[in-house]
Formats: structure tokens, sequence, C-alpha cells
């Protein structure tokens, strides 16, 4: 892969960051969940979902699931090559928003204007487009863990395990796996944008299956539209039709004759008043679920001020006040030996998993 357009930093799998680096990009209207299961329970709460971020051991030479798309779809397709090392969960996030057409997004002038620059490039210039976007780089470096010193990544050890993310994406009526690794986006299979959730599960399982029993360093988490947006439509929907029943109740009780509404609501004014006071806890419940969302919202900003603080400074001076009180060197042997033990540990229950 290239190194020009800057560098890129590796940024933790974390969906607290992948949402506010999202919104950095201008995006309105999504947000990133963390999904633990593949159950249909597990996606149904989340819906409507866009797309899929999935995270994985890399491995040379993996077969790709399906077939490589190399025909007239790649015009419809927005689909970059991942051109520049570290950018691949960034590729893996925008893989999806520039292929979604869902009202509740807005892609916002950042993403717009890329989209309309590099729609017309093979998926290698968009790669180069994307590299080379400043506002789009500035975004995901400020992720960027603060370190004391710059590592080369040549030296990086040939058995170090590497990581990638590669997006899953409905479009028109296919299910694609986009993957900037690959010559292009990979066609798995016909679903609809109503049950392509249950389409993909078929092929996660798969490929976590490849991985031998004690792997388990796989992520998965899912671009959603925004909870809090999503409550309070369902919200106004009750309201109206909380409004319906109590015209309904007011127009029974007066003996007037009760117009047809369309509504499909029962004439019996104790059966309409039942459904008003359901609507109201309901309403209740979903008033304290974007209560919920505001301080999960809140804790993210935090984690991610957090993240982003330099704290070395701070570091340095604890080990220097260490080092002066002569307690330095025996921390230090005592965190070796546990990073040992904790090693074989590690190693003994690997050994007994393969054994069983």
């Amino acid at each position: 892969m290239a190194s020009g357009g800057g560098e890129w930093c590796l940024i933790e799998s974390d969906p607290g960051v992948f949402t506010e680096m999202i919104r950095g990009f201008g995006v309105q209207g999504v947000q990133v969940e963390e999904l633990w299961s593949l159950d249909n329970e597990a996606f149904s709460k989340l819906k409507p979902v866009h797309g899929l971020i999935f995270l994985y051991k890399w491995r040379q030479g993996e077969e790709p699931q399906g077939s490589i798309v190399q025909d007239s779809r790649l015009e419809e397709i927005f689909f970059s090559k991942q051109v520049i090392q570290n950018a691949c969960a960034t590729q893996a996030i925008l893989s999806i928003l520039l292929n979604s057409k869902h009202p509740d997004m807005e892609l916002g002038p950042i993403l717009t204007e890329l989209k309309e620059f590099a729609g017309s490039l093979d998926p290698s210039s968009r790669g180069l487009a994307l590299s080379n976007s400043d506002q789009i780089r500035k975004v995901h470096n400020s992720f960027a863990r603060q370190t004391l010193f710059e590592f080369d990544e040549k030296l990086q050890k040939k058995d170090e395990d590497v990581y990638h993310f590669v997006g899953y994406v409905p479009i028109g009526e296919r299910l694609y796996e986009l993957d900037g690794l690959k010559e292009g986006p990979v066609d798995l299979g016909q679903c609809s944008q109503e049950d392509w959730l249950k389409a993909v599960k078929p092929v996660l399982d798969k490929r976590i299956q490849t991985f031998a029993s004690d792997e388990i360093h796989f992520n998965l988490m899912a671009v959603v539209s925004d909870r809090r947006k999503v409550y309070e439509k369902e919200i106004a929907e009750i309201d109206q039709r909380k409004g319906v029943a109590a015209h309904r109740i007011e127009v029974l009780l007066s003996g007037e004759e009760l117009m047809e509404d369309g509504s499909g609501l029962p004439v019996d004014p104790a059966e309409l008043q039942s459904i008003i006071e359901l609507a109201e806890e309901k309403t209740l419940d979903l008033r304290e679920r974007i209560a919920e969302e505001e301080r999960k919202m809140e804790r993210y900003h935090l984690e991610n001020i957090r993240r982003k603080h330099n704290y070395l400074p701070l570091i340095m001076e604890l080990l220097k006040i260490l080092a002066k009180k002569g307690k330095l060197v025996s921390l230090c042997e005592q965190a070796k030996k546990k990073k040992e033990l904790d090693r074989e540990k590690r190693t003994n229950e690997s050994k007994a998993v393969k054994s069983q």
C-alpha cells in the first residue's frame, strides 16, 4: 500500500469513537452501536441498520465468499481501494455512509463533495482521493493515541497480528462486502433492504468459524439511525394516534355520528381509553430511552476527551518522583513478573482449550 496523502494513525474500535468520527465528517442522523451477538433480537432492536462494520484478524490470501464485481455495477457502488496504511476503519465507515440512501441520514458537505468528485473515478483513484482529503484525515487522526516515542512501522514483526475492518451493506437488491484490500466489491447474493440482516448473518458466521476455536478477537458494529430521533418519531406517531382516540371518545360521548377516519381504532370508549393509557406508558418509556441515549452520548464525549488528552507529562513526572524515592526499579521488576505470570496463564488456557 502506498504511504502518500500524509500519515494515518491506528484508531480504537469503539462505538463512541466511530460515532464522534462520523459527526466530525459532518454526517447527521446516524450513530454506531456495538453488537455482542448475531441474534435476530439484537438486530431488530437497532433497526433501521444501514450497514455493519466487522473487525477481524487479517490473513494473507483469504478467498472471498462471493464473486468480485467487475461489471457496470461499479458505477452504482461507491467502492474505493485502500491505498494507505491504517485507514481501513475510516474506509469501512465511509463505504457504508456513501452507499446509503436512507432518509434518516444527511451526508453533509464534506462527504457530499467527496462523492461528487470521486464518483466517476476508478476504485484506486477514489482511494487516493480519500487518503488525500485533509478534512477526513484530520478527523481520523484526532483520535490518535499520544505516544512518547515514534515507531517505524517497517520494523513491525512479521508474525505480529494484523487486524482489518470491512463493511457490509445492502445496495439495490444485493448484499455486498466492501473491503478496500480487495479488487472490488464482493457480491454476497440477493437480499432486500428489509431482510438483508438475515442474509449477512451466515456470512459472518462462516467467517468467524474459519478461525481457531480460541480466537476471540472479533468486533461487530452497526451503523444505525440516531436512536433519539427514532424514538422521537415513535412518540410523534403515538401522540397522533392518542389524539385520534381522544377525539373518537369525545364524539361517541356527545352522541354525534362517528365518521370513519381510517385509523382502525375501536368504537367503544372504554377500549379507546385503554389505548390512550397504554400510549402514555409507551411514551414515558420512550422518553426514558431518549434520556439514556443522551447520557450515553455524554459518556462517549467524555471518554473521547480522555482518549485525546496527553497524559505523558503527568506520567513522566510520576516516574521521576518514583525514581527519586528509589521505588521505580522495584516496581518495574514487579510489573515484569506479573506480565510473565499473565503470559504463562494465557498460554496454559490456550493449550487447555485446544486439548478439548
